[in-house]
Order: C-alpha cells, then structure tokens, then sequence
C-alpha cells in the first residue's frame, strides 16, 4: 500500500519547500495495519527514480536487518521524515574532458527542511497508527525525541514516550505514547563496517523482544 496524503497537506509542504534544493516526492508506503512504522532520513536518487522508499543500496541492506528481526518488507510501513530528496550542487572536473560540470549529491536535510515536512509525518504517524517506531539514524531519531536525543546512546534500546508533534510552528509532545526503538540508519552498515556487529545485535535483540511481546498477542 502507497499511502494517499490530504492535498491540502501536500499543497502546503510544497509551497514551504519551493524554493529549498528539494527533488521529487516519494510517499510512504507498506502495511496497511502494521505493528512496525520505520522512518528514515529523506529519499535519495534511487528512490526519486522509483518512486518508492529504501530501494537503494541503503534499502537492500535494510530488507536484510528485517530478516535479522523476522520481518519482511511487506509487514512493516516504511517512510521518513523529509519526502523529497535534499541535494546539493557542486562543481567538479570531468576526468575524461577536462571540463567543469555540476553534480548534485545527496546531502543530510537541513531542520528547517524537516520542519517543513512536519504536518505531513505528524499526519502520516496518527493514520498508519503502529505500535512501534524505528528512526534510522540521527535525524529521524531527532525528529521524533528532540535534538539531545542520539543514535549513537540510544540504539537498540526499547523506549517508550510520547513523540514530538508541530503544533503552532513548535515542537512539543503528542498526548500518544509509542514503542520507540532507534537504530542506525542502513547507510551505516555501508560505510562503517566497524559497526556492523553492533548493528546486527541490534536488529535480533529487536527481534527477540518483538516475538515476546507483540507478535504473540497478534495470533
């Protein structure tokens, strides 16, 4: 399932973003009813192509970390917190001709950037209305907790705390208590294979406690 935001949600990130380095727009999608909602950071080039999120080589990674937990694709809701891609534009030389041309990488999105998407991910996590939330990485987990909050403290934890919510231009609490379990983002476990065990332990322990408490109470 590809979800359907209100227009007028739509209408109004737009209009807050036109004139940011901001590409495409790819919406969330998963499970209808899902126990697991994993938010990333925002999509990249892959996934502007596609359409769909963590298809690149951050997203073949992550199918694998689900299977670590005994998940698929196809159980949880995969989103994030920016819906366009952020990139930046640079000026390189073309090692074949010699001649300068202008690239346009993918960069981390800014906070006010994410701010600007916040009305659609408060509404996006009230309408999928899981019992758990991922954050992937720094920005995700930041979005959701307040920027104290790290990755790098809090993987694998099993939190449980209410969510920040955009309410008048600020951020404050929602009324509503979630499962809250961050983890690094799957780009991670591509460029700091250090981490790699650290990461894997993360995803079984989630694993575990996932078939403890929540997938026997669903049969």
């Amino acid at each position: 399932m590809q979800i359907q935001y209100p227009k007028t949600l739509v209408a109004q990130v737009q209009a807050a973003t036109k004139q940011k380095r901001l590409e495409g727009f790819v919406p969330g999608e998963g499970a209808a009813h899902p126990q697991v909602m994993l938010v990333g950071e925002a999509p990249g080039r892959t996934e502007i192509k596609t359409g769909h999120p963590f298809v690149g080589a951050s997203g073949k990674e992550l199918t694998k970390l689900l299977a670590l937990a005994g998940l698929t694709r196809e159980e949880v809701y995969i989103t994030s917190v920016v819906r366009s891609r952020p990139f930046s534009i640079r000026q390189v030389m073309d090692k074949m001709t010699g001649q300068m041309i202008e690239k346009r990488p993918n960069r981390t999105p800014t906070k006010r950037e994410v701010a600007a998407f916040a009305p659609l991910f408060d509404w996006e996590l009230t309408t999928i209305n899981p019992e758990v939330i991922i954050p992937l990485g720094n920005t995700a987990l930041q979005r959701l907790l307040g920027k104290t909050a790290l990755i790098g403290d809090l993987h694998g934890q099993i939190l449980e705390q209410p969510v920040l919510t955009m309410i008048n231009g600020k951020y404050s609490p929602g009324n509503k208590c979630y499962i809250i379990v961050p983890m690094y983002h799957p780009a991670a476990y591509l460029y700091a294979r250090r981490l790699e065990p650290t990461i894997k332990a993360d995803w079984q322990g989630f694993g575990q406690w996932l078939n403890r408490n929540l997938k026997e109470k669903s049969l």
